[in-house]
């Protein structure tokens, strides 16, 4: 099981923003955007932080990739 992004992602071209205003607004390194864009673990602070920033709650920004379990059974 692995946390899918791409809702962010979405969510950031509906609101006509990048991942530089994404870091400037939520005020979020550049090393916490590289790990949401590849997908890795990222604290609950830091997702607090972009959902405060894009007035949004964590199902709007992630979800669980249930695929990646199966696969490693």
């Amino acid at each position: 099981m692995i946390v899918n992004y791409n809702r962010l992602w979405k969510l950031l071209i509906d609101k006509k923003m990048n991942k530089k205003d994404l870091r400037l607004s939520a005020n979020i390194s550049t090393t916490a955007v590289a790990k949401l864009t590849k997908g890795q673990n990222v604290t609950t602070d830091l997702l607090l932080k972009i959902c405060n920033a894009l007035d949004c709650d964590f199902a709007d920004i992630m979800e669980v990739d249930r695929s990646e379990n199966k696969s490693e059974e």
